[in-house]
């Protein structure tokens, strides 16, 4: 009797030991959001163009965009998590195009949006001109605008790549790299909806010359940003 249960005790032990080892998916959740917050905090042309959608076209149509945005960064982190180094390999010596592209689409997106500022600029807008712009640029279409804009970098799949595989020995098992991957697109899109959210917030609370003038500064970031990505060695 005492030797049988023991050996219950020890299995009960086991199967308690099996459950804690379970949660052990925690950890990776807070270090894939780590890792999407480092992608993602950085204020580059992204970032920008989300401040000023916020605050040319709202919070709605901001916010579709920022998801789009986080849903491409986790459809990259899934990849890089699944592909492993594969994706590094086909990127390889292809460095310069990928990055020449990305800012060609930059540079192509800063020239219309300073355009199509500048023509709004000398007249006041009428109100069902507004509403007109609004909907033919609503969520839905921010939404496919920030998940292009952000699908022309794949060099975010090699990070994404390189941490993945240092953290190798802690993404062993399906549920950690579920974890991971979780806890990167969350972060990435609660840092996106902040963005959105200040530049509406901004946007609401200044006049219609005020947010003409932080847009054309805005898309002028992205220009510049443009010459940064094609000038980098």
């Amino acid at each position: 009797m005492c030797g049988g249960s023991s050996h219950v005790r020890a299995r009960v032990r086991a199967a308690t030991l099996g459950r804690v080892s379970d949660a052990s998916w925690l950890p990776v959740l807070g270090l894939g959001a780590a890792v999407g917050l480092g992608v993602a905090m950085p204020l580059g042309a992204i970032g920008v163009l989300l401040l000023q959608t916020g605050m040319t076209r709202g919070w709605r149509t901001a916010a579709a965009g920022g998801l789009g945005a986080a849903t491409v960064d986790l459809a990259f982190a899934v990849v890089a998590v699944l592909a492993g180094t594969t994706v590094t390999r086909l990127l390889d010596g292809h460095e310069t195009t990928v990055r020449l592209v990305g800012a060609l689409v930059l540079a192509a997106v800063a020239v219309h949006g300073l355009l199509t500022t500048l023509r709004r600029r000398p007249a006041r807008p009428r109100a069902d001109d507004g509403a007109a712009t609004v909907a033919a640029r609503g969520p839905l279409a921010s939404f496919g605008r920030f998940v292009a804009l952000t699908a022309v970098n794949p060099l975010t799949v090699v990070y994404f790549t390189v941490v993945a595989a240092g953290l190798a020995d802690r993404l062993g098992t399906p549920a950690r790299q579920v974890a991971f991957v979780v806890g990167i697109g969350a972060a990435s899109a609660a840092w996106q909806l902040a963005l959105a959210g200040a530049g509406a917030l901004v946007g609401a609370r200044v006049g219609e010359r005020v947010r003409l003038t932080l847009a054309l500064a805005g898309y002028l970031v992205v220009g510049a940003l443009a010459v940064v990505l094609a000038t980098r060695p």
